[in-house]
């Protein structure tokens, strides 16, 4: 079983209650517009961490991450992007390839809204982490914890931090 903490639009910040879901988990995932890379080499010094850069990364994050990041985790095929939308209404970008070839979970930030949903059509489950950092227009820090273990996801857990 593998424990994973997702998060998405940190914008540069990082603090202890982060940290201690970090310290949690058995990896760490980042959607996106990581801002600082101090952040993520914060966390790659805690677990290991699989990350994409997001519309507001530097050339520094670009070279760092990929702007899609797909792998296998246990049973489970993963893709991770920052942009992507939800079910019925991809991202023009990744559109034809999600639906050629779509992952068993689909993930990306970008919204700074938490959003998990089934996509019936593709049988995939989309996550959506919403936004860990405190820039933007959300009013609660959020992140998600969940387990893989073989081919399920399974406990998810939705993390609310004040802003």
């Amino acid at each position: 079983m593998t424990r994973i903490l997702l998060l998405s639009d940190t914008h540069s910040h990082i603090d202890e209650k982060i940290l201690k879901y970090a310290n949690q988990a058995d990896e760490v995932w980042h959607a996106g517009d990581i801002g600082d890379l101090a952040v993520t080499d914060t966390l790659k010094k805690l677990k290991p961490l699989r990350a994409v850069w997001g519309n507001i990364d530097n050339h520094e994050a670009r070279t760092e991450f990929p702007e899609n990041n797909r792998f296998m985790c246990e049973g489970v095929d993963v893709w991770i992007t920052h942009i992507g939308g939800y079910p019925g209404r991809y991202d023009r970008r990744i559109r034809e390839a999600i639906k050629k070839d779509p992952p068993k979970l689909f993930i990306c930030g970008h919204s700074h809204i938490l959003k998990v949903m089934w996509d019936k059509s593709l049988g995939l489950l989309h996550m959506n982490p919403g936004a860990a950092g405190k820039h933007g227009f959300h009013k609660v820090r959020t992140m998600l914890r969940f387990n893989i273990d073989g081919e399920e996801i399974k406990d998810l857990e939705i993390v609310e931090m004040e802003k």
